[in-house]
Formats: C-alpha cells, structure tokens, sequence
C-alpha cells in the first residue's frame, strides 16, 4: 500500500519529501480500522492473545511516536531508499524460510508480558519511521520467542497493530501541521481522500483476507507477496532508474 501511494501523490505533483511522510502518515490511519476488522474477525477464530496483544501494542505505540517524530525530521530520499531496503531485506527473509526454520518444534506457547513489552518499543519505532504496522516483525517474536502457531501468532499481531499505528498516526499528525505545500484536505502527514479511497476497500477486504488466512494454503500466496515486495523494494531504491541508464 505505501509505495503505491507514494507514487499516486507524486503523480499529484507534490514533492517527494512531503509524499513519502504523507504515504507513511496514510498508510497507518488505513491500517487502524483495517486491523480493527481483522482483529474482530481474529477474535472469532479465537485466535488472538489478548494479554499479548495490549502489553506489545502499548509499548508499540509509545515507539511509533518516537519513530514518526524522527521520520518527519530526516528527508524524504533517505526514507524512500530505507524503506525500500527494509522491504526487500523482508523478502530476502520470507524466500528463505526463516521463520519455520528457527521454530521449536514441540515447545508450549508462553505468555511472557516482559519480553512483549520489550519488543514492543523497537517494533514502534519501526511502524513510526516506515509507515508499516509491523506485523512481520511482530509475528516473528511471537513465533520464534514465544512459541506461538503461526495462526495465533498472526491474529494476536493484528490486534497490536491498533495501538502501534495509533501512535504513528498521532507522531504523522502533530508533525506535519502547518507544513507548507502539503496536498488540500491534509491533517499533518495524512491526506483524507486519500485515506477514504484506501480505507473504503481494505476494511471489507480484511475479512476476506482473515478467512483466507484460516482456509488457504500458504506457500503459493507467500511467493506472489514475496516478488510484489522485491518489484516495490527495488522501485523504492531507485534500482529500475539504474538498470534502464546500464
């Protein structure tokens, strides 16, 4: 979603220093009812650790403060180019396998309230500086330290992801008030139709997205997302602009 509205602002004729905070900011107010509708429909798979999800959520909200803050302060290129490095280093990880590679295997699931809340703040900080709810980062902890199935694992991380992308929607907002040459209908960092065209589809579309979560085989979607990430990771790094001028 981020690199697609990163380009669709562009193409409004607005800078790129202000269009990559403006699709970071967006991006997360679209996240917050889509992860609402997800976690809901999570919920009724009883596939949400509720303890988990508020004590990782919270700290995760703090951090995505702090994050967003920072991000509204460094220019625009070098969060484009991190962003796409990050999403591409993400990819890498997939392609490989890491995640049921490192599970152990046989081990119970545990609930420990102090690792989450460890982990919640540097997650946060991740969600401020690139837009992104953290989902994969917070699938991981809970998967490789906390032993959670994959499924649990991932409706519990919806459910965080309300509260870290309240706290990058707040640090988008108050930063980006009063900054000169943001598109019409903007709150901060945040472009309103923007957000309505989004949010108009993806929050229905995330009860479908939750079914198939529960229903689908996994392999065959994960290398369909996998190539769509290292297509928009390369786009955002400027890879594309090189290979045309070899």
């Amino acid at each position: 979603m981020i690199p697609v509205t990163y380009w669709l602002i562009q193409s409004m004729g607005v800078c790129q220093d202000l269009a990559i905070k403006i699709a970071f900011g967006t991006s997360l107010l679209v996240i917050l009812p889509t992860a609402i509708s997800g976690s809901w429909r999570h919920n009724k798979e009883k596939a949400v650790r509720w303890k988990i999800a508020l004590v990782l959520g919270s700290c995760a909200l703090v951090g995505a403060i702090v994050g967003a803050t920072l991000a509204a302060h460094l220019p625009g290129e070098m969060l484009a180019k991190g962003f796409g490095g990050f999403v591409l280093a993400i990819a890498l990880w997939m392609g490989l396998g890491m995640l049921p590679r490192f599970k152990k295997q046989g081990a119970e699931l545990q609930e420990n309230l102090g690792l989450a809340a460890a982990c919640g703040f540097p997650i946060g900080m991740v969600t401020g500086l690139t837009g992104l709810g953290g989902g994969v980062l917070i699938v991981s902890v809970l998967v490789l330290a906390l032993n959670f199935p994959m499924d649990v694992a991932v409706g519990t991380s919806v459910a965080a992801i309300i509260l870290a992308s309240l706290g990058g929607i707040a640090g988008y907002v108050v930063n980006g008030l009063g900054v000169p040459g943001l598109p019409p209908h903007s709150l901060g960092y945040i472009n309103i139709p923007v957000w309505l065209c989004l949010a108009a589809t993806s929050i229905p579309l995330a009860q479908l997205g939750a079914r198939a979560a529960h229903a689908l085989p996994a392999k065959q979607l994960k290398y369909i997302f996998i190539a769509f990430m290292v297509y928009a990771g390369l786009e955002m790094i400027g890879a594309s602009s090189w290979i045309q001028g070899l």
